[in-house]
């Protein structure tokens, strides 16, 4: 080898180096993070509404909404758009006071592989996880979903708002 083959080598070298460097991201990425109230709210693109309830003010809807439940699924999975969601929570009905009341716990258990595949179905919808997600709601609290209209959904979940 000849002092301008290990030249050309050691250029080659250094060409390749400063190609990695330049090609390598620098500082922040432009995509954009879903930690961002404007992002959050372009992707739902839905008006999000809260209310608390106590089970009894709800319960027929909520049993009912359980009942649909292997229906519901393939709305969800369907969904892309809505106009309003609209999340009820069923503060008497939240881990920390104890769960669901027994009328309703039968119902969650009467249907268990159905409210799975649900929850899963929430999770895997951005839509709908990130409506919920933005009232600090998780998909496992969710105990049915009633499609009120081709464009407005209630969201039943046995959780308490966030302070």
């Amino acid at each position: 080898m000849t002092i301008n083959d290990l030249n050309a080598n050691w250029l080659h070298a250094i060409a390749i180096s400063a190609l990695l460097v330049l090609a390598a991201p620098t500082g922040v990425l432009n995509a954009q993070g879903l930690d961002s109230t404007q992002s959050i709210d372009k992707i739902i693109g839905s008006e999000v509404t809260q209310e608390e309830k106590p089970v009894i003010a709800d319960e027929k809807n909520v049993i009912a909404a359980i009942e649909r439940t292997s229906e519901t699924i393939g709305e969800v999975r369907k969904t892309s758009m809505l106009d309003k969601i609209d999340i009820v929570f069923l503060t008497d009905a939240a881990r920390s006071e104890g769960g669901p009341p027994p009328e309703i716990e039968s119902k969650v258990k009467e249907h268990e592989a159905e409210v799975a595949e649900l929850r899963q179905e929430i999770e895997a919808n951005a839509l709908f996880f990130h409506a919920i997600d933005s009232r600090r709601v998780l998909a496992q609290d969710v105990l049915a979903i009633s499609f009120d209209g081709p464009r407005n959904v209630t969201v039943y979940a046995a959780a308490k708002p966030a302070k």
